[in-house]
């Protein structure tokens, strides 16, 4: 539930980052395709995925 009401208060932004954040932690819980979700994390797209999960983290951290 809280997720889903910060979602809704989210930037376009924020919701892109939840958007490809949810993915990954699905394949990680469940890896069926693990060598493709490897194969699709490159050292570039982590930094990427980082640097978008700190920025949301600071703004949730935020909010409490």
């Amino acid at each position: 539930m809280v997720i889903v009401v910060y979602y809704e208060a989210n930037s376009d932004e924020h919701k892109d980052t939840l958007d490809l954040l949810e993915p990954l932690n699905i394949e990680a819980r469940y890896p069926t395709a693990k060598d493709k979700l490897l194969e699709s994390l490159t050292k570039e797209r982590c930094v990427t995925i980082l640097h978008k999960t700190e920025v949301l983290f600071t703004w949730i951290k935020a909010r409490f």
